[in-house]
C-alpha cells in the first residue's frame, strides 16, 4: 500500500513537472521544472528495482546535462517574443500529436498481451539482488552488438560535430602547438646589457 501511494505521488509529480516544462513562460523555470521531472522519474526508477538507471539519470542528466543547459539559457539573450511566434499556428498539431501519444499509452496499458503475460507486474527479487551487475551482464551477454553498434555511432556524431564546426575561417587566431614547444628562451627573453652610474655622478648631472 505504501509503494502505491509513493509511486502515484511521483507519477503526479513528474504530470505536473512535465506540463510546466512546456507551459512556463520563462526559459530558466522550464528548465528547473524539467530537474524536478527528472528526479521523481528517478525515484519511480527505485520503485522498480532500477537502482542504477535511476542514479544515472541524476549524476548524468540533472548533474551535468541540465547544469549546463541552465547555463546556456542564463547566458543567451532569449527573445521570447520571438519564441511566442506561430504557437496557435501549431496548436492544432501538437494537440493530435498528443492525443496520439495518450492512446498509444493507453493501447499499451491496456494491451490483454501484455497483463497476460505477466509484464504488467513488478518482480519482487532477493536482498542481495544487484540491478547493476544484472545490467551489465545483459549489457556484456544478450546485447554487446547493440551496445558495440551504439558506442560506434556516438563515436561517429562526435567526430561528425567536431568537424563540422572546427572549420578554417577568416579572421580567426589558432595556435600551432609545435611551434609553441619549439620556442626557446632566447626567443623569449632579450638581456639588455647597460652601463652602472653612482648616485653622485647622477646627481652631479641634476645640479649641471
Amino acid at each position: 500500500m505504501t509503494e502505491t501511494l509513493v509511486f502515484y505521488l511521483f507519477a503526479a509529480m513528474t504530470v505536473l513537472a512535465a506540463l510546466r516544462v512546456i507551459t512556463a513562460r520563462n526559459p530558466v523555470q522550464a528548465a528547473l521544472f524539467l530537474v524536478l521531472a527528472f528526479c521523481s522519474m528517478a525515484g519511480i526508477w527505485l520503485l522498480l528495482e532500477a537502482e542504477f538507471l535511476a542514479m544515472t539519470l541524476i549524476l548524468v542528466y540533472v548533474g551535468a546535462v541540465m547544469v549546463l543547459f541552465l547555463f546556456v539559457v542564463m547566458m543567451l539573450d532569449i527573445d521570447l517574443e520571438q519564441l511566442r511566434e506561430g504557437f496557435w499556428r501549431w496548436f492544432p498539431f501538437g494537440i493530435l500529436l498528443a492525443a496520439v501519444m495518450v492512446g498509444e499509452m493507453f493501447w499499451v496499458l491496456g494491451n490483454r498481451l501484455t497483463a497476460e503475460s505477466g509484464l504488467s507486474t513488478v518482480v519482487q527479487h532477493a536482498a542481495d539482488y544487484s540491478n547493476t551487475k544484472e545490467l551489465g551482464r545483459l549489457i556484456y551477454t544478450d546485447y554487446v552488438y547493440p551496445f558495440e553498434l551504439a558506442a560506434v555511432l556516438l563515436l561517429i556524431a562526435i567526430v561528425a560535430a567536431i568537424a563540422l564546426t572546427l572549420r578554417r575561417r577568416k579572421g580567426t587566431k589558432t595556435q600551432v602547438v609545435s611551434q609553441q614547444i619549439a620556442v626557446k628562451r632566447e626567443d623569449r627573453v632579450r638581456l639588455v646589457s647597460m652601463p652602472a652610474e653612482s648616485k653622485i655622478g647622477s646627481a652631479k648631472k641634476q645640479e649641471r
